[in-house]
């Protein structure tokens, strides 16, 4: 049998691997939140700058896509109500991509801008991409696992929110 001991020395090593894990840690969730930012950012723009997509019929329209989908979707009321003003929700959808980006890039808000994002890609997942088989062809629930750390954590480096807090915490 072998007996394995341990001792309490401390090597300078120790305080780099430390230093290095505590500094991962804390900007673990910075490519995270720079994707989910940057690509909701792209979303949002997308569909303001898509003339087609902004109207209530017509091929590749927001009409058309709440149409299809109606049938096949787990909510189908969420889907009757985008249809009572396709226009109207594609702008409040455009709207709400672009603002959960913008919050998200800068730290504004983050954990607020999250729980926009994880709403949006859950009620996305409930109407458009529901019916896709197997499920995780689908990206919308992705996209909803992903906002969850950022729900959770927020945005700790590189954003306002640590500026403000900061800012209070220095004023006391």
């Amino acid at each position: 049998m072998t007996h394995v001991y341990r001792t309490t020395a401390t090597y300078a090593t120790d305080d780099v691997g430390t230093d290095w894990k505590e500094r991962a840690a804390r900007y673990s969730l910075l490519p995270l939140r720079l994707f989910l930012g940057v690509t909701f950012v792209y979303a949002g723009l997308d569909k303001l700058l898509d003339s087609a997509f902004i109207s209530a019929s017509g091929t590749g329209s927001i009409g058309e896509l709440m149409t299809n989908v109606r049938n096949s979707s787990a909510v189908p009321a969420l889907v009757d109500m985008a249809l009572k003003s396709p226009e109207g929700f594609g702008y409040a959808m455009a709207f709400g991509e672009l603002a959960v980006g913008v919050g998200t890039l800068l730290g504004l808000l983050a954990r607020l801008a999250a729980l926009g994002g994880a709403l949006i890609s859950l009620s996305l997942w409930l109407t458009v991409s529901w019916q896709t088989e197997p499920y995780y062809y689908g990206n919308d629930l992705a996209y909803l696992v992903a906002w969850l750390p950022l729900v959770l954590a927020g945005a700790s480096v590189f954003s306002l929110d640590a500026a403000i807090a900061e800012r209070r915490r220095r004023s006391r």
